[in-house]
């Protein structure tokens, strides 16, 4: 059985039927059966299937959106097709670290309320565009977008997002899924609906540990209890090694990347950003100073910075290397916010002359400057960082926080009580 749930406000008893006709192409389930459980959480496929795979997820965790792109379409076409497993989606928004994230989750019920069909097709346009509404100030509007391209009544939504119980029912759906000792996305159940025997998987493992684990499952057996598997070789950047300061080059982790704040403290940051990018401007100067203050210059939070400069700022590469040239002097940090306020004075074709005359604000030695703004070598690293994060990042800012081996993502402009409370939570731990 799933697990049982004290959300009684969806039940399957006021649920509508499944007979909702979609376009072709955003019907990515033709041929299976979509309902609800007992308990009112969406399903995929047959009830009475033998086995029950259940999903505790949030829209905008990337892992959970990587399991959803690579790993569950073949779960659902090899044991949903089969009618071997039931799958079962629960809402477990994170919302200190994604904070648009509950949101999400309360449209997608209130979707779920009008048919199970069109809940589990808007569940999918949520994690196919998570970039699109994750970092926006007001979803509203998004998610009101989404309803209408799926075929839900628009009016109907409207009204179930103005009346709380879906936002009350997802922070029901959080609670629950804590007390059942879950604390990560995308986290999972495998349930043996014949006994009532759970077997907990979480993150976003590989294709072949789900299906071993239904597999035996399945067949009537206990998966072994096995270790955790050793932790992916992490980057020398990423690594104790990698963010130790660099004695050659002062202010510079050994990993070759500009660093402030106390190389022993508990918590590292590493932001991933675009010079050019106005949600990193906006970062920069109405959340970080704060941050500053309260974690980096109290010796708490060691904060590191990488290069990603995106094809849609044609400058940001010229702006990466003027401020790896002003590292060169010491200056990285102040050439960093200073090419911030000004990106309106030097996001024009060929701006080195604006570049270099940022330097001698600074009172950098022009000479030198210029001359590091004309060689490769300062190049090569801001082209270093961005092989470095190929295919791992995609979005700026995105921040990488790492404590004792564990890491989290933070994905951007998020406002700055969302990183307080992240960090307060991750420093208070014993």
């Amino acid at each position: 059985m799933v697990p049982e749930s004290t959300d009684t406000v969806e039940s399957s008893t006021t649920r509508p039927t499944t007979t909702t006709t979609l376009p072709e192409k955003l019907d990515a389930y033709p041929d299976l059966e979509a309902g609800f459980t007992e308990d009112g959480h969406p399903r995929l496929g047959d009830p009475d299937a033998p086995v029950t795979l259940v999903e505790f997820s949030d829209y905008l965790c990337p892992f959970c959106g990587r399991h959803f792109a690579e790993t569950s379409p073949q779960l659902i076409e090899q044991y949903a097709g089969s009618g071997t497993v039931n799958f079962v989606f629960r809402d477990f928004p994170i919302e200190n670290l994604h904070p648009n994230a509950p949101a999400g989750h309360a449209a997608g019920l209130c979707v779920a309320e009008q048919d199970a069909r069109l809940f589990w097709q808007y569940h999918d346009e949520l994690f196919e565009n998570q970039s699109a509404w994750a970092s926006l100030p007001d979803t509203e509007p998004y998610l009101e977008s989404v309803a209408e391209k799926v075929g839900a009544d628009v009016d109907a939504f409207r009204s179930c997002v103005g009346a709380g119980r879906a936002e009350a029912a997802v922070e029901r759906s959080v609670a629950e899924v804590r007390s059942l000792g879950f604390s990560a996305t995308p986290s999972f159940q495998v349930v043996d609906n014949r006994t009532g025997d759970t077997h907990p998987l979480v993150g976003a493992q590989p294709l072949d540990v789900f299906t071993s684990t239904l597999d035996v499952v399945i067949a009537g057996g206990s998966p072994p209890t096995t270790e955790a598997p050793p932790p992916p070789e992490l980057p020398l950047w990423l690594t104790t090694e990698g963010l130790s300061p660099d004695p050659d080059r002062p202010g510079y982790t050994v990993g070759g990347d500009a660093y402030k704040g106390d190389p022993a403290a508990q918590l590292v940051v590493v932001e991933v950003s675009d010079l050019q990018c106005p949600f990193c401007r906006r970062h920069t100067s109405e959340t970080q100073p704060t941050l500053d203050e309260a974690y980096v210059d109290t010796g708490r939070v060691l904060w590191v910075f990488k290069h990603l400069p995106l094809p849609i700022h044609p400058q940001a590469t010229d702006a990466a290397v003027a401020a790896e040239c002003a590292g060169d002097q010491g200056a990285f940090w102040p050439m960093h916010d200073l090419l911030f306020e000004t990106v309106e004075r030097w996001s024009i074709d060929s701006p080195g002359s604006v570049l270099t005359g940022l330097a001698g604000e600074l009172g950098l030695d022009a000479s030198d400057f210029a001359t590091c703004l004309e060689s490769r070598s300062a190049l090569e690293r801001v082209l270093s960082d961005s092989s470095d994060l190929s295919g791992a990042i995609g979005s700026t800012p995105t921040f990488i926080i790492l404590r004792d081996g564990r890491a989290s993502v933070i994905e951007g402009a998020q406002p700055l009580q969302s990183f307080v409370s992240f960090f307060d939570q991750v420093l208070g731990e014993n």
